[in-house]
Formats: C-alpha cells, sequence, structure tokens
C-alpha cells in the first residue's frame, strides 16, 4: 500500500515537472512575449522575466523590440530630368507595439522592406539628379514619411531612412566632370584677369610716382641689375640712359673744332692761307657779282708778299 502511494507521488511529481517545464518561458530584456490563446489574443503583453502559458493550449510569440537596421537593395530609376541612376538606402525601424506586429501583418520585416523598395522607387522619379547628389536630407525626410505611414498599423515605427550611395552612367560621370572642369577654369580666368586688372592699376600708379621723380626710376633700374646679377648663368644686357649719351656727345664738340688761323710773320704781313674750297652746292650758289666782289677784297700786301 505504501509502495502504491510512493510511486502515485513519485508520478505526480514527475507529471509536474514536464508540466512545469512545458509552461516556463523566459522573456528577455529586449523582448515582449505575445500570447495567443487556442488562436486567440490572450490580454496583455506578457513583459521581460520569467512567465508561464498553458501547455498545449498557449502559444508564445516573442517579438524583439531593438532597433532593426534593414538594407534596401538598389533600386534602378529614371530621375525626373530623365538620368539613369540606382539608388541603394537603408531604413531603422523599430517595434513599438508587439501585438499589432504579430497580428496586423504576417511579417512585418518582410513588410518594412517591400514598403522601402517601392517608396525608394517612387522617390527617384520625383526627383532631379542635383537633389539626389546634393539635397539627400531633404530626400531622406520624405522617404522617411512614405515609408512610416503604412508603418503605424503594423506597431512599427521608422527611426531613420538613409540614402546610402547613387550610381550613375559613365557616360553622365565623364559629363559631369567636363562640367566641373570647365566651371574651375572658368573661375581660373577670372580671377587671372582680376589679378591683371589689379596689376596694371599699380603699375599705373608706379609709373605716375616714377615720372614724378625720376631718381626712382634709376633706383629701380640698379634694383633690376641687382637681381639679375645673382643669376651667374644670366646674360646681363645694361641699358644707357639717354641723358648719359648726351652729355658723352657734348664732351666730344670741343676736342673737334676747327684749328686757330696761324699769326703773323716777322715782317708784319699774314701768311698765305689758300681760301676753303666751296663744295659743289655751295659753288653753284656763288653768283659772277660774289665772285668779282671777293676778288677785290684781298689784301695787296698778301700779293706781293707772294
Amino acid at each position: 500500500m505504501f509502495e502504491d502511494v510512493l510511486t502515485a507521488v513519485i508520478a505526480a511529481g514527475c507529471a509536474g515537472l514536464v508540466y512545469l517545464a512545458g509552461a516556463a518561458r523566459v522573456v528577455k530584456q529586449y523582448e515582449r512575449g505575445v500570447v495567443l490563446r487556442l488562436g486567440r489574443f490572450a490580454g496583455g503583453v506578457r513583459s521581460p522575466g520569467f512567465t508561464m502559458i498553458v501547455p498545449f493550449v498557449d502559444r508564445l510569440y516573442k517579438v524583439n523590440m531593438q532597433i532593426v537596421t534593414l538594407p534596401i537593395p538598389a533600386q534602378e530609376g529614371i530621375t525626373r530630368d530623365n538620368v539613369t541612376v540606382r539608388v541603394d538606402a537603408v531604413v531603422y525601424f523599430k517595434v513599438v507595439d508587439a501585438a499589432n506586429a504579430v497580428i496586423q501583418v504576417e511579417d512585418y520585416r518582410f513588410a518594412v522592406s517591400q514598403m522601402a523598395q517601392t517608396s525608394l522607387r517612387s522617390i527617384i522619379g520625383k526627383s532631379d539628379l542635383d537633389d539626389l547628389l546634393s539635397n539627400r536630407e531633404k530626400l531622406n525626410q520624405g522617404l522617411e514619411l512614405m515609408i512610416d505611414s503604412p508603418a503605424i498599423g503594423w506597431g512599427v515605427q521608422i527611426d531613420r531612412v538613409e540614402i546610402k550611395d547613387v550610381s550613375l552612367p559613365d557616360t553622365m560621370k565623364r559629363s559631369m566632370a567636363r562640367q566641373a572642369e570647365a566651371d574651375r577654369e572658368r573661375r581660373a580666368r577670372i580671377i587671372n584677369a582680376d589679378a591683371e586688372l589689379q596689376a596694371s592699376r599699380k603699375l599705373a600708379e608706379a609709373a605716375q610716382q616714377m615720372a614724378d621723380t625720376p631718381a626712382a626710376l634709376q633706383l629701380r633700374l640698379l634694383q633690376t641689375v641687382t637681381a639679375v646679377a645673382t643669376e651667374k648663368n644670366s646674360t646681363l644686357v645694361l641699358p644707357f640712359p639717354v641723358e648719359l649719351l648726351r652729355f658723352l656727345e657734348k664732351a666730344q664738340h670741343p676736342a673737334q673744332a676747327a684749328p686757330e688761323p696761324p699769326g703773323a710773320l716777322a715782317n708784319g704781313t699774314k701768311p698765305f692761307a689758300p681760301p676753303a674750297r666751296a663744295t659743289a652746292s655751295e659753288a653753284a650758289s656763288v653768283t659772277p657779282v660774289r665772285a668779282a666782289a671777293d676778288a677785290a677784297s684781298i689784301d695787296p700786301e698778301a700779293e706781293a708778299g707772294q
């Protein structure tokens, strides 16, 4: 009799352990438990920790409440200005209502992924290429609103959407490179022209200052000669000022003057000096009257001395 009771107690204890093992559940801190009892929602969401369910009657679904990083595959589309591009993005979302995430949608991850892909293709068709390249913040906000609207009913909240990369055709890349090069060349030419204008103004002021002070031009010449002379392999060409040449020309005039006529002889008579030969032009200009007057003016004493 005692053995039968002991056996029944042991059997009941084993059955209790089996039931406890089948009913005991542990929900982690970043999870929430949703219990469906005979296919119906059993009430509130189970909080993290140890919890019990009815074996073979209840079914516990654990929902991850962490932020999920979901990459969106690259979508090919045509922008509003007829440029074919491939754009990929990434979506950050989390579950805020575990019951709706289990009951309202079959697979909330797959649903968010499909909604993100369709929204990305739609935003590509509504945007220009310049917006995709430079105004991504605005596009990210618009894409976030497009995905978040239907996701609210699924118990999912979209935390952030980011466009990662925009792939362009090779021809478009070359065209953009040529455009950027032309723009930089235009700015370089404008800067050079502005520099030339400023330099010309400064040179005009310097020329005016040197014109007012001639000594400044001589000092500038000496500075230039000093700067050129520092290079041993340079050929130095030194220009002479016009004033120096004129000074040398004036210095040569006294040396080339005509010799003085000889003095009188001992007897008081003048030595004979032959008349200078007239040039062809002067001889042609002498008239017979002028020749006779010259002959009459000859000194008789000079003739007697001869």
